[in-house]
């Protein structure tokens, strides 16, 4: 009786398979990119130099003397707003930088089209700009007196000079920069010289153009500090002067963040047109 049962339980387990395990799942790749951005993640870098100088200011490490404490600066501005000061100067310095930067950016786009679309452009203009670049503007100042006296438009003068410069060289770099690929492609279908120029080179030149751009925002303020030094009866830069005078250190500071926070927001403006038009674009920020 027990054979028959013993001989059919082994033959069970010989046909029936050997239990394997599940293979293993594959490691998890690591993500290369810089991950998903955080919506106010720039502020990160601005709230850490506020807390060390609140807590420098707190602690008695940095002398009041020297640098005035958050809470001091705050209060010297509220008070700067109250008497109407602030709100002025500050008018007046944005409307210097802003004529400045709309005249610098004009012409820098026009000379970089004329000369990055073409070799006799090139051939004009490319050399002289590089010359130009290669003599600091501080250096022109002078010159530029001569020229326009020490109103306003030495000043605006002074501040386009600047800006020119980065707009200029990055937007001529994009548009000698387009890929060979597709000058061949278009030539392949057929596509006249400006349609090539507006569905290929402008497209393709516009990520340099608004690199151009951002340092340009910036070329504009650091040219307002130093024009600003110079005979001027008016705007964030004279205020500072007189606080000098009479050794106001709160207020020059106060100028000093007026100035940090317009560059600031001007960067941060550009940066959100950039993302705005080229929505497009995939790239490691994105």
């Amino acid at each position: 009786m027990n054979a028959p049962l013993t001989g059919a339980f082994e033959i069970a387990a010989t046909a029936r398979p050997a239990w394997t395990p599940p293979p293993a799942s594959p490691p998890a790749r690591p993500r290369l990119g810089l991950g998903r951005p955080a919506p106010l993640g720039w502020l990160l870098g601005p709230g850490l130099l506020l807390f060390y100088w609140s807590v420098g200011s707190a602690s008695g490490f940095i002398d009041a003397r020297i640098l005035p404490s958050p809470w001091a600066t705050v209060a010297t501005a509220a008070d700067l707003i109250r008497e109407g000061r602030l709100q002025t100067n500050l008018a007046v310095s944005a409307l210097r930088a802003g004529e400045g930067f709309v005249l610098g950016v004009s012409a820098g786009l026009v000379v970089a089209l004329i000369s990055g679309l073409s070799l006799t452009g090139g051939y004009v203009f490319d050399g002289l700009v590089q010359m130009k670049r290669a003599i600091p503007t501080l250096a022109l100042i002078p010159l530029v007196i001569l020229w326009f006296g020490i109103g306003e438009v030495m000043k605006v003068t002074v501040i386009a000079l600047t800006v020119f410069i980065p707009v200029y060289l990055q937007t001529h770099n994009a548009l000698r920069a387009i890929d060979l690929r597709y000058v061949e492609l278009a030539e392949t279908l057929g596509l006249s010289r400006w349609a090539f120029i507006r569905s290929v080179v402008l497209p393709g030149a516009l990520p340099g153009v608004f690199l151009g751009l951002r340092f340009a925002v910036m070329s504009a303020w650091l040219a307002l500090v130093v024009v600003e030094q110079l005979n001027a009866a008016s705007g964030v830069g004279y205020m500072i002067n007189l606080a000098r005078t009479y050794a106001q250190t709160d207020v020059i500071v106060v100028g000093l963040v007026v100035y940090a926070l317009l560059g600031l927001v001007s960067d941060s403006a550009v940066r959100v047109a950039e993302t705005r038009v080229l929505s497009w674009r995939r790239s490691l920020a994105s």
